[in-house]
Parts: structure tokens; sequence; C-alpha cells
């Protein structure tokens, strides 16, 4: 079975939430700092297992460009300056999908980064 499609992305800048609907019938609301702190790019994915970098002080981060990539994936322009990160519908798919878990995976390794040590 073929990777879902998305058939609508909407950016909603006063509620801070990009939402895409697919193909397959699901749709996800994702907000703009977890789009962010998840972003695919070197930057915060690093280049490997274990290179990850927890990304902080993104609650108040917005998104000001959505631009397509080819018929694969989307660039969100944000206005911290980040725009390295190509959004693959696979990507978007998965992060919605997947959003509970991934959340409260960053809130324990924010939470975790901000105990003394």
């Amino acid at each position: 079975m073929p990777d879902p499609v998305p058939i609508e992305i909407k950016l909603r800048s006063r509620s801070r939430l990009l939402c895409v609907a697919f193909d397959d019938g699901r749709g996800f609301e994702l907000p703009f700092e977890y789009l962010r702190v998840h972003s695919p790019s070197a930057e915060v994915k690093g280049h490997g297992p274990g290179q990850e970098v927890l990304v902080l002080g993104k609650e108040d981060v917005s998104i000001r460009a959505v631009e397509p990539v080819g018929q694969y994936a989307v660039k969100l322009v944000f206005d911290d300056g980040h725009d390295t990160g190509l959004y693959s519908w696979k990507y978007l798919y998965e992060l919605g999908r997947d959003r509970e878990q991934k959340w409260a995976r960053y809130l324990e390794r924010k939470q975790q980064a901000a105990q003394p040590r």
C-alpha cells in the first residue's frame, strides 16, 4: 500500500496549527512548536542515530510560509529563521499519527534538561 498523500494543507496562524488532511481519510492538527522541535533537518536530527538535538524555547514560534517541494514534501519556513527541514508526506503523516508519543517524549527530555546536574 502506498504512503498516504495530503489532499489539503491549511496554515492556521492564529491557532498556531498546520492542518493536514490525507487521502486515506485521516487528518491531523500539528502545532507549530511540535513541528519545529521535530524538524527533519540535520540541525535537529543530526547526521545519524544518537545525534538528535533537543530544541528548546520554541513555544511561540510561527510558520511564515509553507512551500511545496515537488510532489513529495513541503518546506516550512519558521519565523525564527529555520527553513532547512523538508517534511515529506510520509513524515508529516508519522508526526500526526504518533503525535501523542512524540510530544510526551519531547516534554520528558525537556524536563530532564531543566534539572540541575
